[in-house]
């Protein structure tokens, strides 16, 4: 099965239960990722969001983006924190109403492919990729800044044997020397560099408008019925992540995160150096949700039409974003 059927089965998988109900809010299951550390995992462990919803609010880890769109289509998860911006326009794509509600965190550093050690690839001979085998989540952040970058570089797809790998298991691929290379995120991201390199840094992805930042999404139908909810939710987010901006509760967080996002702390320390939480304010802007995410949203598409992963993108992605919540939560 080629990297593009994969691709169509899932999202076609993804429209089909697009449909399906939503539960009561008496207690509400949210998506998350473990190895990715947050300020909102600080709320999480201390009870926060259960005392501001007045709802049991119950966590589920997920490896990719992907599945967190094929949870919230099932309606076993109302909502996910941290799903990325590229797993999210497949799903809208392909017809799931899905919505973004606000922006969870920008990481170009921390997502990105990694060449085996030995081929002794960089920048300046990328093209040495054709005919390799490259580990890539399919549909997320990492494929989509995959695609970017090996058509930055001229290297030809068609040569290259793409499988369809979760991040943990790329990074046990590259070490066993199984493939030539791996694309992923966070704890996985770190152990692929331990046996190869990046051939871009975040500022030089940047460069070429590879942005990388991840939302909070939830089903359009059970947002509309549960917006003060969503608000509620919305609002603990935003305080930790002020909280954690202010840089005056590090020693108290960074312990409580450590252990939530299954990592040591000195590993998490690392990663979340790299992270750059918003705030509401920001988040609300013209550079994000006032209109650069849906922009960027329509160039995610156009890339995986233009790459053959996704049959076709919406004209616009202006109704994907729904900024009610996150307004309502800033004047609480």
């Amino acid at each position: 099965m080629t990297a593009k059927q994969m691709l169509r089965g899932a999202v076609a998988g993804l429209a089909l239960m697009a449909g399906a109900g939503t539960v009561a809010a008496e207690e509400i299951t949210v998506g998350y990722f473990l190895e990715w550390p947050m300020p909102f995992e600080y709320a999480k462990v201390k009870g926060l969001y259960d005392e501001e919803m007045g709802v049991t609010v119950n966590w589920v880890s997920f490896d990719t983006g992907t599945a967190m769109s094929a949870a919230m289509a099932s309606g076993d998860v109302q909502l996910s924190v941290s799903q990325g911006v590229p797993p999210f326009v497949v799903a809208v794509s392909a017809g799931q109403d899905l919505q973004i509600l606000d922006v969870a965190v920008s990481y170009s550093d921390n997502d990105n492919c990694v060449v085996r050690a030995d081929l002794e690839i960089d920048k300046t001979s990328a093209k040495e990729l054709e005919g390799k085998k490259v580990a890539v989540p399919l549909g997320t952040a990492a494929h989509y800044g995959f695609l970017k970058q090996m058509a930055h570089f001229g290297v030809d797809l068609a040569t290259m044997d793409i499988v369809d790998m979760a991040p943990p298991d790329g990074a046990a691929a590259i070490a066993q020397g199984a493939v030539d290379m791996a694309c992923g995120w966070g704890g996985s991201l770190r152990r692929m560099k331990e046996h190869g390199n990046v051939l871009l840094t975040g500022s030089e992805k940047e460069e070429l408008g590879i942005l990388v930042f991840d939302v909070t999404s939830g089903p359009a139908a059970w947002v509309a019925e549960n917006s003060d909810l969503v608000a509620k939710f919305l609002k603990v987010t935003g305080e930790a992540n002020a909280m954690w901006n202010s840089g005056d509760h590090k020693a108290e967080m960074l312990p409580v995160i450590a252990k939530d996002a299954g990592m040591d702390v000195e590993a998490t320390d690392e990663t979340i150096s790299t992270f750059v939480f918003p705030s509401v304010a920001d988040q609300l802007s013209a550079k994000w949700l006032g209109g650069g995410a849906q922009e960027f949203m329509k160039g995610v598409a156009d890339v995986f039409v233009a790459a053959g992963s996704i049959d076709a993108a919406l004209d616009s992605y202006e109704n994907a974003v729904n900024t009610g919540p996150l307004k309502a939560a800033s004047e609480m």
